[in-house]
């Protein structure tokens, strides 16, 4: 052997045992130091000074969300979200963006299903003034008739152009609705066209009485500043935000599904199909999390996953095929999605199924289980450098009432799971005989092949609600 050759072997084999090693060095990731401040209405202040650039960010959660939205007026709380900021205080719609802008920041509110979200970028000189804002927002908000009317339609229309244009951003509603039923978690956070048209300003008013409070606030501050002053600065702000009016939603867990049902959403002329297989996951909390996440990485969450590379890069049936995992306080989903040409479906989605198989057949042989290590060593990081991404960690840790080893542990966790830990975790992802399957294409032409996933149920695209 050349000396050339026995250079690039060396190199080789260099390189292989980098990629096999265990990811070491990621193990350093941890959250910085922060202080916790409780006020006396319950409110929750978390302040994360870092002094790298002169920015802020504050992220604002209040516990409740979607999950407090009245039986028939989904929505109510995603609407809401989006009203605190056009106009608060003694600013109108217009007045309160150009104060935001004017300081050259940005502050946004939606809701999520566990919790009404708030969060704001701003310069260091700016934080008395933006932290005041949000305060206006939450506790003053100007709640105007014409701004919520126009926030309505607006929602509604979003809705009917997706479902003309791309529903792929509409798969993940319908799977969730059918896959819990009658269930919370099954509820549309931003609505759907029925209850969004159900819903008043009254209801709306109602909600942030009895949902938004002082003693259900968390509010993170990650950036350059002073923390002995903005905790004087937070208390005026917020310290006298009275108790929310009723209480918090109350859900129940469901158990994992046992067989196939198919839900068919006919759109008429469709030239694709779009798919999901789902069944129920778990939780948030859960002791094999590590672990599952090793299973979803290889299986379905990145671009060489296998069923990527079954259904797109080796097949060519479509332009991509994933997995995810939605971890919730109590269980959550596991979906398979993806989406093909209709005369292609069948073998779109017989080749998932078969690759579902596949997983809990063979599982992870070992360099797969060693790449997927190092995929979540380099993906964690980054989600944990700027301060919008600290402020928002360390809150939702506040809300779920986990400690910060819940991200400080977990590379170690990752790296330490085993060959047998890993291959128990397959069952995260349910088998293929267990499936909740939503399929939105073109009835007429896959009516009939549809049956042979089970039993089919069946509704119109263009119906107002994503359920039948």
């Amino acid at each position: 052997m050349s000396r050339l050759h026995t250079l690039f072997a060396a190199l080789a084999a260099f390189l292989l045992a980098m990629v096999l090693a265990p990811p070491a060095a990621a193990q350093a990731v941890k959250l910085p130091d922060f202080q916790t401040l409780r006020l006396d209405n319950g409110a929750t202040v978390i302040l994360i000074p870092r002094h790298d650039v002169p920015l802020v960010a504050a992220t604002v959660l209040v516990r409740g969300g979607a999950l407090a939205d009245p039986a028939g007026k989904e929505g109510t709380s995603d609407l809401l979200a989006d009203l605190l900021a056009k106009g608060a205080g003694s600013r109108d719609a217009l007045a309160f963006a150009q104060a935001v802008d004017g300081a050259g920041g940005s502050l946004n509110f939606s809701s999520a299903a566990e919790a009404l979200v708030g969060s704001a970028q701003f310069l260091s000189r700016d934080t008395g003034l933006m932290l005041s804002l949000l305060a206006d927002a939450l506790l003053r908000p100007a709640m105007d008739a014409g701004e919520f009317d126009k926030l309505r339609k607006h929602a509604i229309a979003g809705i009917a152009t997706a479902k003309d244009s791309d529903p792929r951003r509409l798969i993940e509603l319908y799977s969730d609705a059918w896959l819990f039923r009658n269930h919370p978690y099954g509820r549309p956070t931003g609505g759907d066209e029925t209850s969004l048209a159900r819903i008043t300003l009254a209801d709306l008013q109602a909600f942030r009485q009895q949902q938004l409070g002082g003693d259900r606030l968390v509010i993170a501050i990650a950036g350059d500043f002073d923390p002995a002053s903005v905790a004087v600065q937070v208390r005026e702000a917020f310290g006298g935000w009275a108790k929310a009016g009723g209480a918090l939603p109350q859900v129940t867990a469901l158990a994992r599904e046992h067989g196939r049902r198919v839900l068919l959403v006919d759109k008429p002329g469709a030239t694709q199909t779009y798919f999901t297989f789902a069944n129920i996951g778990p939780t948030r909390d859960d002791p094999a999390r590590a672990a599952q996440d090793l299973v979803q990485t290889a299986f379905g969450g990145r671009f060489t996953s296998m069923l990527n590379s079954e259904l797109r890069v080796k097949s060519g049936l479509t332009y991509g095929a994933n997995s995810a995992i939605g971890r919730m306080r109590l269980p959550g989903d596991v979906a398979i999605t993806s989406y093909t040409k209709t005369e292609t479906t069948q073998a779109a989605m017989d080749l998932a199924i078969a690759t579902l198989d596949r997983l809990h057949k063979d599982g992870l042989d070992a360099d797969t289980l060693a790449s997927a290590k190092h995929y979540i060593a380099g993906q964690f990081a980054p989600k944990l450098e700027t301060a919008p991404q600290l402020a928002n960690a360390i809150a939702w840790l506040q809300v779920y009432g986990e400690g910060r080893n819940h991200i400080d542990g977990y590379l170690d966790e990752v790296t330490a799971a085993t060959p047998a830990q890993v291959a128990a975790a397959r069952t995260v992802f349910p088998g293929s005989q267990d499936l909740a399957i939503v399929v939105i294409g073109d009835a007429a032409r896959i009516r009939t092949l549809m049956k042979r996933y089970g039993p089919v149920t069946e509704m119109a695209l263009s119906a107002p609600r994503f359920t039948p």
